[in-house]
């Protein structure tokens, strides 16, 4: 009887000719699509694309009373989740911006607050409703295109209110009926068509029907001759606005872009989205994330407000530099310090702004230096950070602040060649040598900067776990003073080596 052989696994599985020639056609095709953006690119057929940046695009406004879906078809169209999507009526009240590519073009889409008539006038509700409308109003002047969403049910009197003001906008007017999926609903939706709109295209911004279609409608026409190309060291230095409700955020971020664009009210939690405004200030491009108040967990009993809370620490990811707004008059509260460990932790640059600073009774230096002194002592691992007195309504100490950002800007993106770093380090092991006791010993051989913005530095030791955390706090200490990092954030890793940075160097060459 023969002897069964055993599978040798130290050979390659045998692969079917099916799967090899599967292969070679899924490399060639992408060869090919690799080909042809290049191909494209040369003949410049395609004018935009998605890896550059832009200035002065065309404004796109959402417009449409509430629910209709606005919020989920800016989300749709953007590709994020930005706008905050909720059943309850009113979620948003200021505009939401962002910039997206429309049908392969660049544009800045905004979504407004709905459109309300209906409401209890004896309420705080219905004055922010008020605000919200007097806002949508405004931006529909400054729009290049109103895309006005309607929803695939009886036509409302709010619609038919809405239809009326925008009368003077017809001619950069288009029209969608939403939660249309699948043909749902269409007999309704064919009331609109009433109102004589050029362009009624029927959607559903959940489900992506016919938005391609819509994409299409809503750039054409538009004149994007005066659209200019940056490069990534030309886009905006971003600025996010965070703290506790009620602190100025909102009248700090108007003051700034010299706008109403974010609704100002003593109604605690009137910002619930994130609101963008755009300035210029010393021939640099700024931008302003105005955020939600935070509040405890344990106060926040809303969705809305649960999802306006997310939003706002999420700007920690899309920012270079943090206001930690303060109310001057209340001190700092609990949640001031943990918004200030997290910004600290991605390595954000920090500004401590005392607002309301007009309202305090002693405005003397002193009493700011006191301040600014208990401040620093209550973040003790963050006196680097910079604190502003000023006052958002009265526009007072606004240039103080924004001179402060240009220099933590300028330190958020400086980059130290490593020969000039190196040799920075050996004289700070000269001056102060590291520890070496019979339990304690390494050599630290040599250091690079592995990023800027943020700033991060990689040490090379021959036994990195030795390293006291002491020692590391020296080392940083002197990056901060001696290479002009003294006002941000900067971070430090160790890694095992054995290699001097000379050799490494010669090594290299």
């Amino acid at each position: 009887m023969k002897k069964k052989r055993k599978p040798d696994f130290s050979k390659p599985k045998p692969v079917k000719a099916e799967t090899v020639s599967e292969t070679i056609v899924e490399v060639e095709e992408k060869r090919e699509a690799v080909l042809d953006v290049e191909s494209k690119r040369k003949q410049n057929v395609q004018k935009f694309y998605p890896d550059k940046v832009y200035f002065n695009l065309p404004l796109i406004v959402i417009a449409g009373r509430p629910n209709v879906g606005k919020s989920t078809l800016f989300n749709a169209l953007t590709h994020t989740k930005r706008a905050i999507t909720d059943p309850t009526p009113g979620v948003t009240r200021d505009p939401v911006e962002g910039t997206c590519f429309i049908a392969g073009k660049p544009v800045h889409l905004m979504d407004t607050g709905g459109y309300k008539l209906t409401r209890d006038v004896t309420s705080r509700e219905s004055e922010m409703d008020d605000l919200v409308v007097e806002k949508t109003v405004q931006m529909l002047a400054k729009a290049d295109r109103i895309l006005l969403l309607l929803d695939a049910t009886e036509v409302t009197a709010e619609d038919e209110e809405l239809i009326l003001r925008l009368r003077p906008y017809w001619g950069k007017l288009i029209a969608a009926v939403n939660k249309t999926e699948g043909g749902k609903n269409t007999n309704l939706a064919y009331n609109y068509a009433k109102f004589g709109f050029k362009d009624l295209i029927f959607i559903s911004a959940r489900h992506g029907d016919n938005l391609p279609e819509l994409e299409e409608h809503m750039v054409s026409g538009i004149d994007f001759s005066a659209v200019t190309e940056g490069s990534e060291e030309e886009r905006p230095i971003r600025i996010a606005i965070l703290g506790k409700p009620n602190t100025g955020k909102s009248t700090l971020s108007n003051a700034l872009t010299h706008t109403e664009a974010s609704i100002v009210s003593d109604y605690a939690g009137t910002t619930r989205d994130v609101v963008e405004g755009n300035f210029r200030y010393n021939g640099r491009d700024i931008q302003i994330l105005d955020t939600a108040g935070i509040r405890r967990k344990a106060k926040v009993k809303e969705n809305v407000e649960y999802y306006s809370v997310n939003r706002a620490i999420k700007t920690l990811d899309e920012c270079d530099i943090a206001f930690i707004m303060i109310d001057a008059q209340l001190g700092l509260a609990e949640q001031d310090k943990k918004i200030t460990s997290l910004a600290f932790e991605k390595g954000r640059g920090v500004i401590f702004v005392l607002n309301k600073w007009d309202l305090m009774e002693d405005q003397s230096n002193k009493a700011v230096r006191a301040t600014q002194d208990w401040i620093q002592t209550m973040f003790g691992q963050m006196n680097w950070a910079p604190i502003i007195p000023l006052s958002a309504k009265n526009k007072d100490g606004i240039k103080n602040l924004m001179n402060t950002v240009l220099t933590l800007y300028e330190q958020l993106t400086r980059k130290v060649d490593t020969a000039a770093l190196n040799m920075a380090l050996q004289d700070w092991l000269f001056k102060y040598p590291p520890p070496a006791t019979k339990a304690i010993h390494f050599k630290i051989r040599y250091m690079t900067q592995t990023s800027i913005n943020p700033v991060n530095f990689l040490i090379f030791a021959t036994r990195p776990d030795n390293v006291p955390q002491s020692y590391v706090t020296y080392l940083k200490n002197r990056i901060r003073e001696d290479l002009g990092f003294d006002q941000i954030p900067v971070q430090i890793e160790m890694k095992a080596s054995r290699q001097k940075w000379q050799d490494r160097e010669n090594n290299n060459n």
